[in-house]
């Protein structure tokens, strides 16, 4: 099978799940050993045909896809994309540019930096703002941590770049109850301490209350990182 057909009927896999996304059983009907079995086996001696590997793969994983791109989806905040976010995904993945540096890739980094350029603009941000595309909520709290990390130890006299933690002045960070897991990940491998983390007492939204967080912050000394929140993943409040 030629690449493009292999392609050609790649497309009409997916087509054929969209289709039937809106219909289609919300959850995982495989359950864990099922999948392992399935997916899983011992590693092949040889290659196999890419035709047979799309085959098996779109037959074994389809008992455990979860409809989470269609209309009946209420779990965890997941969006499902878009046609044409979908479609330009499968052509960049042809590209397969590099958009870490211009001369690797001088379209794709246009691309990226027009895009962030509108996001600057949609959120009213200063046109001189860094902007940087992550791959999830993870790595966008450790980012956004280790700019704030940069920039209280800065004010501080300390640059951690190049100097590291060791001997720096102590970090302190003010989170709500209800905080994300994914910031006291980041906390962990930024050098700032899971545990160290001041928390702060939430409402019934998960929004941490005022009177409470200036109680923190006056009980604090010392470069001081405050993590507010914008959209908490049970009720979507935001912290005041």
């Amino acid at each position: 099978m030629s690449a493009a057909d292999l392609l050609a009927r790649t497309a009409a896999l997916a087509g054929r799940y969209l289709e039937r996304l809106p219909s289609r059983p919300v959850g995982a009907r495989a359950d864990l050993a099922a999948l392992r079995a399935s997916l899983g086996g011992p590693l092949p001696a040889r290659g196999t045909d890419p035709a047979e590997v799309l085959e098996r793969l779109a037959a074994d994983a389809e008992p455990g896809l979860v409809a989470s791109a269609g209309p009946r989806y209420f779990g965890f905040v997941i969006g499902g994309s878009v046609p044409a976010a979908l479609a330009a995904d499968w052509l960049v993945t042809a590209w397969d540019q590099d958009a870490g540096l211009y001369a690797c890739g001088p379209s794709v980094a246009v691309a990226e930096e027009v895009a962030a350029g509108w996001l600057l603009e949609l959120l009213g941000l200063p046109a001189t703002s860094s902007v940087g595309f992550v791959t999830g909520g993870q790595m966008a709290n450790f980012t956004g941590l280790a700019a704030g990390r940069h920039a209280v130890l800065a004010r501080a006299g300390w640059d951690v770049e190049e100097d590291g933690l060791a001997g720096a002045p102590l970090v302190n960070v003010v989170i709500g109850e209800e905080a994300h897991v994914t910031i006291v990940t980041s906390l962990r491998m930024l050098g700032l301490g899971g545990r160290r983390a001041v928390r702060v007492r939430t409402d019934g939204q998960g929004r941490m209350h005022v009177d409470e967080l200036r109680r923190a912050l006056a009980s604090l000394s010392g470069p001081t990182i405050v993590c507010a929140q914008a959209g908490n993943v049970n009720t979507g409040a935001f912290d005041p």
